[in-house]
């Protein structure tokens, strides 16, 4: 799905990747899930394009629901996929993860489990190379993208901001669709490490010029960075 010049997306409001398309080729933004593949295929094929143009992958941190086909790009096609140096062994599947589920509703949770499940959320194969990153590089691929450093959800949970594409994209340092409730709107995100650094990160969002805030689950929000940043805090404040 396009949504703006240089942005497109695949998945949906429950789990989501990104597209930056420039001149120079493609930069991916978070593999989703196994089943999110196809999606790429023909979200690449809308735009004439084929995996062979995709320049990089960049994680915004190492869980399932984010590394979906990270490894299949990487192996068949070569593409070097970048995660900070503190979620490289989460991403590697060498890290055991226990989350915390917190408050949910049956409807909600029932749908982001089926959802994943049919997207091979089931099925995760990690990588088994990753090229590692760390807060403030600029990586040489489409769009210029620029690390931040965005730790809580987990120790190596990073912004990506692309400022050609206007855009920052932001993992799961903050979610506009809580894929345990339902709820709507910028808040914290669920399965987070830990939630006092994940918020204390935000500072660091709240600097950045930005229209679009990506989330890896919920709508695009297309209303600036500090409006999605205080809308965070205030739902932090209620809980």
């Amino acid at each position: 799905m396009k949504l703006d010049q240089h942005l497109h997306r695949i998945g949906n409001d429950i789990v989501a990747a990104y597209l930056v398309v420039t001149g120079d080729g493609v930069t991916v933004i978070d593999a989703g899930l196994a089943g999110h593949w196809r999606d790429l295929l023909a979200e690449l094929a809308t735009l004439g394009l084929t995996p062979a143009d995709v320049r990089g992958l960049i994680l915004t941190h190492g869980d399932t629901d984010h590394i979906g086909f990270a490894e299949r790009l990487r192996r068949e096609h070569g593409v070097p996929v970048h995660v900070h140096s503190a979620d490289a062994a989460r991403a590697r599947g060498e890290v055991k993860v226990k989350n915390a589920w917190g408050h949910a509703r049956f409807g909600a949770t029932a749908g982001f489990v089926w959802y994943a499940a049919r997207k091979g959320g089931l099925r995760t194969t990690y990588l088994t190379e990753v090229s590692e990153v760390a807060d403030g590089d600029v990586l040489d691929l489409p769009g210029a993208p620029r690390i931040m450093g965005l730790p809580g959800h987990s120790p190596g949970s990073i912004a990506v901001h692309v400022a050609e594409a206007d855009a920052l994209f932001v993992g799961d340092g903050l979610t506009t669709r809580h894929v345990l409730t339902g709820q709507r709107g910028p808040r914290p995100a669920p399965f987070t490490d830990d939630q006092e650094q994940a918020l204390a990160s935000l500072d660091r969002l709240a600097q950045v010029q930005a229209t679009w805030v990506l989330p890896g689950h919920g709508t695009p929000w297309n209303q600036g960075v500090q409006e999605a940043v205080r809308q965070v805090r205030a739902a932090a404040q209620l809980h």
